[in-house]
């Protein structure tokens, strides 16, 4: 008899409950394929690699046993995946970073990374800035880029500088339905297939006011300058970046948070 239990629990599928330490409705959901390739690809856009021993490599392990076992199919995915996404948060503490990996809204991993040192500046909250402490936002970068190469036509990888870019505002690897990004794949598209200069979408039609497409915005970093020009150096053919374009502007605005981060008394020393 404890054979044939043992058997029967064999057959049954890995769910979220048995490879996380979670509750709730997600728990009792059988890990899929399609699930575990949304997060490895949420890890390789926002972390820049499939963490070890984070959320990717164990649902991937699960739902390989699981296919294997011929409980799911290799394209299924869960409700839970499939229209509440994936999503992962990085949020910067004194001497470490704080990684939240989650499906559906729910949290089912997070961990910590040492980080450099930052200014206790970072963390404060300045009055008349919206609690940013000055800093420039990815979406006013995004901005910028309207003002420095407002003629150029949107093409494959000013479109995933930006997708990458809304990427790391939001958190979330799903494109926002009418955002940024959507409208930079949109006008990259029919860019490729217009005929006259004049036809194409440019860069300030897109950008002019790029923080009210953004559900959500934050400070520049330099992890988000490095996965911005990462993004358009692999989809530009010569894998190179526009000077004025959407990474030099993410760039340079990683450098002006630096720099202020680096004299937290600059400001108040010119009177601002």
């Amino acid at each position: 008899m404890s054979q044939e239990q043992s058997q029967r629990s064999e057959q049954e599928p890995i769910k979220y409950g048995d490879v996380f330490p979670i509750q709730g409705e997600l728990a009792e959901k059988t890990v899929a394929p399609g699930d575990a390739a949304l997060m490895q690809t949420a890890e390789n856009t926002i972390l820049g690699h499939i963490q070890k021993g984070g959320a990717a490599a164990t649902m991937q392990s699960a739902a390989i046993r699981n296919e294997r076992a011929g409980l799911v199919d290799h394209n299924d995915m869960s409700y839970d995946a499939g229209l509440g996404g994936v999503s992962i948060t990085e949020t910067d503490l004194p001497g470490k970073r704080v990684v939240t990996e989650s499906i559906g809204g729910q949290v089912v991993d997070q961990y910590s990374q040492r980080a450099p040192l930052a200014p206790p500046a970072i963390f404060e909250q300045s009055g008349g800035d919206g609690g940013r402490g000055g800093a420039i936002t990815i979406g006013e970068a995004l901005e910028a880029t309207a003002m420095t190469a407002r003629q150029k036509p949107v093409d494959r990888s000013d479109a995933a500088a930006i997708q990458a870019a809304e990427v790391r505002a939001t958190g979330r690897i799903n494109i926002v339905p009418g955002g940024v990004a959507a409208a930079a794949q949109s006008a990259a598209s029919l860019n490729a297939r217009a005929t006259s200069i004049d036809e194409k979408t440019k860069l300030v039609d897109i950008l002019v006011d790029a923080t009210s497409k953004l559900p959500s915005d934050r400070p520049v970093t330099r992890r988000d300058a490095e996965g911005v020009t990462g993004a358009e150096m692999r989809n530009d053919p010569y894998l190179t970046t526009h000077p004025t374009g959407v990474a030099a502007s993410v760039a340079a605005a990683a450098r002006i948070n630096q720099t202020k981060l680096a004299s937290p008394g600059r400001e108040a020393d010119q009177g601002v």
